[in-house]
C-alpha cells in the first residue's frame, strides 16, 4: 500500500523593502533548516505569475488581486510533522522569527492531502 502523501502550503505578502532580506533568509537558513525535519521530504518555493488559459475557448486572465506573491510547498508524510518538536524548533532558528517573520502579511497555512 503506497504512504499517504501531504502537502503543506504557505503563502504570504512580505514589505517591499523587507523583499531581499526575506528571499534570502528563506533560501539560505528556512528552507534548509526546516528541510532537515524528519518527515520533510521536499520543499518548493514559488512566487505568483501572471495567468492566462483557455477556458471554453477564450483565453481568459485569472486575477485574485488578494492572493499572496509567495508560496512554499512542503511535501510531509503526515500532519504530525507539522506539530513536532523538530518542526517548532527549526523554524525557529536563525533570522527568520526575529528579522523577517514580522515584516509578512497576508499570511495563509493550508495542509492538503493528495489523493488518487
Amino acid at each position: 500500500m503506497p504512504q499517504e502523501k501531504y502537502l503543506f502550503i504557505v503563502s504570504m505578502d512580505v514589505a517591499p523593502e523587507k523583499e531581499d532580506l526575506f528571499n534570502e533568509v528563506y533560501d539560505t537558513e528556512h528552507v534548509p533548516l526546516l528541510s532537515q525535519v524528519p518527515g520533510v521530504i521536499s520543499v518548493s518555493r514559488l512566487t505568483k505569475q501572471p495567468t492566462q488559459i483557455t477556458l471554453g475557448g477564450e483565453i481568459k486572465t485569472m486575477e485574485f488581486p488578494d492572493e499572496p506573491k509567495y508560496c512554499a510547498i512542503y511535501e510531509v508524510t503526515g500532519p504530525d510533522v507539522l506539530i513536532s518538536d523538530a518542526w517548532a524548533e527549526a523554524g525557529e532558528k536563525g533570522r527568520w522569527g526575529p528579522e523577517v517573520r514580522p515584516h509578512t502579511f497576508n499570511r495563509r497555512h493550508v495542509l492538503r492531502k493528495v489523493v488518487g
